[in-house]
């Protein structure tokens, strides 16, 4: 089995503007987001090696709020996923851990989205609140999923 990439992008959030950038709070809708993201992993009976967040805000309120639904409460922020987050990042996380770990990462756009590309070479957009996950294996990627957040919304109404 090959490792494992989820990225979870946070959720909605107060605007540009509001204060600065890294203490920008989720809005309501962001909240929303995140339990539903949460929810719908747990819905997949996944189980996560670690969970690694941007120290910005909104998403280490992402974190905390998805991993509430999963039962994590050992979120560990991480400067690297706050801008800029490459390929070469993703595979630093990945080193060193099990062969079939699966890890979960909260953090921005548009590092996401490039992620996805640099590893799988296919073209994604993570919208706030959606959910990619990408299996890895000798520093190439194949993307298994991408769910928006109304996916994620659907899929918790109906774990529930």
């Amino acid at each position: 089995m090959a490792q494992q990439l989820w990225l979870l992008r946070h959720g909605d959030a107060e605007p540009h503007g509001a204060r600065d950038d890294a203490s920008r709070k989720l809005t309501e809708k962001g909240e929303a987001q995140a339990r539903a993201a949460g929810v719908a992993l747990a819905s997949l009976g996944l189980e996560f090696d670690s969970v690694l967040t941007s120290p910005r805000v909104r998403a280490r309120e992402t974190a905390r709020l998805a991993c509430e639904s999963f039962g994590s409460s050992d979120v560990e922020p991480i400067d690297a996923l706050s801008g800029g987050f490459a390929r070469e990042d993703a595979l630093e996380v990945l080193a060193g851990r099990e062969p079939d770990a699966r890890v979960l990462l909260v953090g921005h756009e548009p590092d996401f989205s490039q992620l996805v590309q640099d590893l799988a070479g296919g073209r994604a957009d993570v919208k706030k609140g959606g959910v990619a996950a990408l299996r890895v294996a000798r520093g190439a990627g194949e993307l298994l999923l991408l769910l928006r957040p109304a996916d994620l919304a659907l899929m918790a109404r109906a774990a529930s």
